[in-house]
């Protein structure tokens, strides 16, 4: 019903109109029932992406301690491009070591936190390399600021503990086109004088996220999603579900004999996206092209890992069900025997 109501939508809406104002307050009110939002957050839906939030974060926050120095956890290619557009506002202090490779996060006692840093920004889940976070890092006071584009309501989150949270709808809760920011309202109105001003939380937050045209049909498109997680028993349900999908991947390159290898370390291998190679440690192209081609005739397509990375890479979002999961591991199974 819901796919017919929105591929037969075929009228015009102001986003100033009550039918949307309806929307934009019923999307948020799902999504402060399903995190728990604290009332002293504002909830924002902006566009731009998770990437527009890699200048948005450090023109709103670097500026809340005069030093204009921000802490990065740099753990995968998308902490890395945020810590990099953040040096063109401020001081950025990675706070641990620079990683040989992005397969694990560091010993929270390896880091050297700044006390006078604005804030301490990480990314919960890195896509490209498969490393997530199964901990909240503790930053002793100062505002932690986290990208959760990708695991974001794949499993309950203490929104209390961050001063702000955004994500990019496309992978769990929408399609592309509208970013959620979750912001503490203490930390609005200290955007540098250089921060454009649709990038300013202050004027979205007080403008109810319509100071300028949103993503209208994004945003319609996420309230069902978040209906439909609601429905589904919510963010404890999905991280069952997603403990269940990933172990079944995973399971199998354990028990593989290095057929397949996931290079990421045991303790923070993500539930959302598994990289492994085929047949050796670096991967043997060909088995791996012959692994894709047979993914492909079997109808599971998008299994080729980042162009960075190479390899493959199952993506295990809230939308893919145990059947879709089961039946890539039967093939995973199946392959192994072929091929040992």
């Amino acid at each position: 019903n819901e796919k017919k109501n929105v591929f037969s939508y075929h009228h015009k809406m102001s986003h100033r109109s009550s039918d949307f104002n309806k929307i934009i307050n019923k999307t948020e009110s799902l999504l402060r029932e399903l995190l728990n939002i604290p009332d002293n957050y504002k909830v924002l839906f902006l566009q731009g992406g998770g990437s527009g939030q890699f200048s948005s974060v450090p023109l709103n926050l670097i500026g809340l301690k005069e030093d204009r120095c921000a802490d990065y956890l740099v753990t995968g290619t998308w902490s890395a491009k945020a810590a990099k557009e953040a040096e063109k506002y401020g001081k950025v202090n990675v706070v641990h070591p620079k990683l040989d490779s992005y397969t694990k996060i560091p010993d929270p006692s390896s880091w050297t936190l700044n006390p006078s840093a604005s804030y301490v920004y990480y990314c919960s889940n890195e896509t490209v390399h498969g490393v997530e976070y199964n901990f909240t890092p503790e930053t002793n006071g100062v505002v932690l600021v986290s990208d959760m584009s990708s695991n974001f309501l794949s499993r309950p989150v203490d929104v209390s503990k961050f001063g702000l949270i955004f994500a990019g709808a496309q992978k769990n809760v929408g399609c592309a086109g509208v970013t959620v920011v979750i912001v503490r309202e203490d930390l609005l109105g200290h955007a540098l004088k250089e921060c454009p001003i649709v990038l300013d939380y202050k004027v979205q937050a007080e403008m109810n996220s319509l100071y300028n045209t949103p993503p209208c049909f994004s945003i319609y498109i996420m309230s069902l999603v978040l209906e439909w997680i609601k429905n589904n028993g919510g963010s404890a349900a999905m991280e069952m579900l997603n403990k269940q999908k990933s172990s079944m991947i995973y399971d199998i390159i354990n028990a593989s004999n290095g057929f397949y290898v996931c290079p990421v370390d045991t303790a923070c291998r993500s539930r959302m996206n598994v990289p492994f190679r085929v047949g050796k440690k670096e991967g043997d192209e060909a088995l791996e092209k012959e692994f894709l081609d047979g993914a492909s005739k079997r109808g599971m397509i998008s299994l080729k890992g980042h162009r960075s990375v190479g390899g493959i890479r199952a993506s295990l979002y809230n939308a893919v069900t145990l059947e879709d999961t089961k039946a890539l591991a039967d093939y995973m199974k199946e392959f192994l025997k072929d091929h040992q």
